[in-house]
């Protein structure tokens, strides 16, 4: 693919996705829901900086805003790594094993691309948990008047930290590394119910405010 994912326009990145092909997959969803998490949040900040009635916190939302731009373009890239990595487990499965050296090589090859596939959604796991802290710390303070924004961001978060969760999951069967699975699959797993208890106070919270 010639083109980087994170260029292409909405409409030509969905048609993409929705093509017989394998990749941009789920990972690379997730990593998206992150960064629209992270931009819709600060979109919020931008939209309570400067207004008197923020006054008091504007200096918390100046310093926590640069960290939402941080993320969003970390979350951005993650979404063409995901790909990446899906493509280096796809070529590591076509190698050839016609004798014990090529099997061992490349199952080798395998583990590797394995272990690199989970990696990458494991980033997206800590990225966009982070983004869901910044929301749930932000919402009571930011622009009201952005509630539904709040909200929406909220729940891209999660959206993103499950859907890396699950891809994180997926691959560590392959990995060959048992310490690394177990470490991979608990911090995944925690992050997941981490997240879901933000998602759900900041839900509550917010739809409680609009009645």
């Amino acid at each position: 693919m010639s083109d980087a994912l994170k260029s292409m326009a909405v409409a030509e990145f969905l048609d993409l996705l929705a093509s017989e092909s394998p990749a941009p997959g789920g990972g690379s969803v997730a990593a998206l829901a992150g960064a629209q998490a992270a931009a819709l949040m600060a979109m919020v900040c931008r939209l309570t900086i400067g207004k008197k009635k923020y006054a008091a916190v504007e200096a918390l939302v100046q310093t926590e805003l640069p960290k939402l731009e941080s993320y969003r373009q970390e979350l951005l890239q993650l979404v063409d790594e995901d790909t990446a990595a899906f493509h280096a487990f796809a070529a590591a499965m076509i190698l050839p094993k016609e004798n014990e050296e090529q099997k061992a090589a490349r199952q080798q090859a395998l583990q590797t691309a394995a272990k690199a596939a989970a990696e990458t959604p494991r980033r997206t796991i800590r990225a966009a948990l982070a983004v869901a802290r910044l929301i749930r710390q932000l919402h009571p303070v930011t622009n009201q008047n952005c509630l539904s924004d709040i909200g929406v961001a909220m729940q891209m978060a999660r959206a993103a930290v499950l859907g890396a969760a699950m891809n994180v999951l997926i691959n560590l069967p392959g990995t060959g590394d048992d310490a690394f699975n177990h470490e991979a699959a608990g911090e995944a797993k925690t992050a997941v119910h981490d997240v879901e208890g933000l998602a759900v106070e900041t839900t509550r919270a917010v739809l409680a405010s609009l009645g």
